[in-house]
């Protein structure tokens, strides 16, 4: 148990999924508390390799918190707080190292933000358990988990009613973001530059500190909010905010996002015809899946929320896999998504929606193999919306897409790549190919296109694989009530092992 004089000032701020000084509650609590006890502040950051390998963080992701973390040093330094970048491989070795660490330096208290994933909420309950003053603090969504309920005091399980209790709640709470904290002390000279003992990959190509991700959001509020609904599904066309990976890492915070847009569309909380408020149901889909986490912790044991899932047979062929992880589908909407994703660490999200359906419906591969290798890939990779966005595409999830929805690839290129753009970028084998045979491909068609290009045949033919996915999938619509009753015993089973890893329960 941590050795601490209660009657000093000194604090704490370990720093997770909150790279950032403007909007921080937990570092304003901090220096608050330290001022009004005549104490100092001190901030930490914990690199765990062998968690974030658990857990499939994406390489070209940890380079971007790692050039974050350098950045927030540089940051903190100028306040007059240091920043200490310490190493625990995992949760489990972290209440002894931060005990340690509060006793040399003798910390009354610490603050933090609390995260929405199992592990990290264990994690945090065995540091409290272990005697460290932990303060959490509610920031990762704008309006706290279970802050938006229905009548029964229950967590709304479709996501236009919540959207609209939000919106309800969110006109009454305050949005100005705190402003970050006066300097405690002297600065301090520049700190060095640490390197995270991890694989990693570039991530340069992402701007880091706060100044660059306020710059990207006021420019999208000012120069693209506006056309975003008819724009934003177009992956040709750079009409989205491309803030997820800032988000996800804390950079920036939901309030400020919100602060944003309500300068510019102060009507998009009220008015369902403003101009704002298709990017404002962006922001509350993020705070639906978080909600979601928290109110069902399963969702971060690599469950289905629907429990009748459970009976689908998945084919699960490693070849096919493969070959969609690879884009060598013969799709080649399907294919340059995928190769977007494996040459940038980012996708397009209406590509998600067409990638993880062909994934799930066209192939029948579990939408955890698709969950796991977006995770290993993407710079703004988040378990909540990853897990959400892949349970509704597969039709497993909470206020998903029923599971007889297929996306058909081909009217999906037509409509949203009219002009090939986006595929001739990801496809250069497909850079001479007429466009007809591109958004086409009927099967008199087929032969001449890959006689006269390296591009691969279709893996599988659409009509085909749509009326199996039906077929296959309907095991949601005739699952049993013991079906429910089976995945509550799994789920009692996994919930009281407290030594399994439960983000790798799936794959381990």
């Amino acid at each position: 148990m941590p050795n601490t004089d209660s009657t000093n000032g000194n604090t704490l701020v370990w720093f997770r999924h909150d790279l950032r000084i403007d909007d921080n509650q937990s570092l304003v609590a901090a220096c608050q508390y330290a001022a009004e006890h005549q104490g100092v502040v001190r901030a930490i950051f914990f690199v765990t390799p062998k968690q974030w390998a658990l857990h499939d963080a994406a390489s070209i992701q940890l380079d971007f918190i790692e050039r974050q973390v350098n950045q927030l040093a540089i940051d903190l330094a100028e306040l007059g707080i240091p920043l200490d970048i310490c190493h625990s491989d995992d949760f489990e070795a972290m209440p002894a190292l931060l005990s340690q660490y509060i006793n040399y330096w003798q910390i009354a208290k610490v603050f933090a933000t609390s995260e929405p994933e199992c592990n990290e909420q264990r994690r945090d309950h065995a540091v409290i358990e272990a005697g460290v003053d932990l303060e959490l603090s509610q920031q990762h969504c704008f309006l706290p988990p279970l802050s938006v309920l229905n009548l029964s005091g229950e967590m709304y399980k479709v996501f236009t009613p919540f959207a609209k209790k939000w919106r309800e709640i969110a006109k009454q709470a305050p949005i100005q973001t705190l402003a970050r904290p006066e300097p405690i002390a002297t600065p301090l000279p520049m700190p060095n530059y640490v390197e995270f003992d991890c694989e990693k990959s570039s991530s340069r190509r992402w701007p880091v500190g706060e100044l660059a991700a306020h710059a990207k959001l006021r420019q999208f509020a000012k120069d693209k909010v506006a056309d975003y609904q008819a724009s934003r599904d177009f992956p040709a066309i750079d009409g989205t905010s491309q803030l997820s990976a800032y988000l996800a890492v804390g950079i920036i915070s939901p309030r400020q996002c919100l602060q944003v847009l309500l300068s510019h569309y102060p009507d998009a909380l009220v008015h369902d015809e403003s101009p704002g408020r298709c990017w404002l149901n962006e922001l509350i889909w993020r705070e639906f899946y978080r909600h979601l986490l928290v109110a069902f912790p399963k969702l971060s044991k690599s469950a289905n929320f629907n429990a009748l899932a459970d009976q689908i047979k998945w084919r699960n062929n490693p070849r096919e896999f493969q070959a969609w992880c690879e884009g060598r589908t013969g799709y080649p909407l399907v294919d340059a998504a995928m190769r977007q994703l494996n040459q940038t660490g980012w996708m397009h999200n209406r590509l998600r929606m067409v990638t993880a359906s062909f994934l799930t419906k066209h192939l029948l591969v579990d939408w955890r193999w698709g969950e796991r290798y977006f995770r290993q890939k993407l710079i703004d990779g988040d378990l909540a919306a990853n897990n959400g966005g892949w349970q509704w595409s597969a039709g497993t999830g909470c206020d998903a897409q029923p599971y007889f929805r297929v996306f058909n690839p081909i009217s999906q290129c037509e409509k949203f790549d009219p002009t090939g753009a986006f595929i001739r970028t990801y496809l250069p084998e497909l850079e001479q190919v007429d466009l007809k045979l591109i958004h086409k491909l009927k099967i008199p068609t087929q032969a001449q296109l890959f006689v006269e290009t390296d591009y691969a045949s279709p893996i599988v033919e659409h009509k085909f694989a749509r009326m199996r996915a039906i077929d296959v999938l309907s095991a949601m619509k005739k699952g049993s009530a013991n079906a429910l009753q089976v995945r509550a015993q799994q789920v009692r089973q996994v919930g009281s092992d407290s030594s399994v890893d439960l983000d790798k329960e799936i794959f381990g």
